[in-house]
């Protein structure tokens, strides 16, 4: 395993402070598995004007699951408070299980990433216990399928951002399904970024729409390409389906989860 960063050094104490103070309103209206930080903070690039996206899993009351109309109690919102951007959003437990299950590294992160701020930290570990053994090769439709959409995003405005989040998209998925972890980070994802990183780099932490002038957006096209195509999940440990011994794990840890849950 890779070592772990604090998930709250990552943030100046300025951020720490507004993040805490909404996240606490946010615990009082459901009640959080993780509370994730995603975005340019867990991918190793910030910029001094980056929001905080917040990524969050929540367990909705069995009760409002059950009815004619299952309520599960998400949210989203975007605020800005004191100059600081959050960008809030909740998925209830059952759907990021199956999402997980069908390889969505969107949910893959939010369990096993390690940029947890807050949720039910004991929950959170057995999760992680139940959703590890579920990982297979179907990562790799994710990963490539976003990697690609980022790819458009690029083509229709070169910034270092949108050129760094296809880097960190292929990069991920191909650590993933070499290694059978999640790991985030561009620093800690070397042997699956291009070379000339660092340029990326210094580019997006001079501010978030920083753009690549028009011979250097070519030069990085070129890499982005090659990034993508080099995520192949003939080569990994992973097994191609999720196993069957797993899957009925989870079903089991859900429904006891769901029983004892008002």
């Amino acid at each position: 395993m890779t070592e772990t960063r604090d998930p709250w050094n990552v943030l100046t104490a300025h951020q720490q402070q507004v993040a805490r103070e909404f996240l606490a309103a946010r615990e009082r209206e459901r009640a959080h598995l993780v509370i994730y930080l995603s975005g340019a903070h867990a991918y190793g690039f910030p910029s001094p004007d980056s929001d905080l996206d917040l990524k969050c899993i929540h367990v909705a009351p069995t009760r409002d699951l059950v009815g004619l109309v299952p309520h599960e109690g998400g949210g989203e919102r975007t605020d800005v408070v004191d100059s600081v951007e959050l960008d809030y959003s909740s998925n209830e437990l059952g759907m990021a299980l199956h999402g997980s299950i069908r390889g969505n590294g969107n949910f893959l992160e939010r369990i096993l990433g390690e940029l947890a701020l807050g949720g039910d930290m004991a929950l959170l570990a057995e999760a992680r216990a139940i959703v590890a053994p579920l990982l297979s090769r179907r990562v790799a439709h994710h990963y490539r399928g976003f990697a690609r959409s980022q790819l458009r995003a690029f083509d229709e405005s070169p910034t270092a951002k949108r050129a760094l989040y296809v880097v960190r998209t292929a990069a991920t998925g191909r650590h993933l399904l070499a290694h059978g972890e999640v790991v985030t980070d561009v620093a800690r994802l070397g042997p699956f970024v291009p070379d000339g990183l660092d340029q990326l780099l210094a580019i997006k932490r001079t501010g978030e729409r920083s753009p690549l002038v028009p011979e250097v957006a070519a030069e990085w096209r070129a890499r982005l390409e090659a990034a993508i195509a080099a995520i192949d999940p003939e080569t990994s440990i992973l097994p191609a389906e999720p196993p069957d011994e797993p899957l009925a794990a989870a079903d089991a840890w859900l429904r006891e989860l769901r029983h004892h849950r008002w």
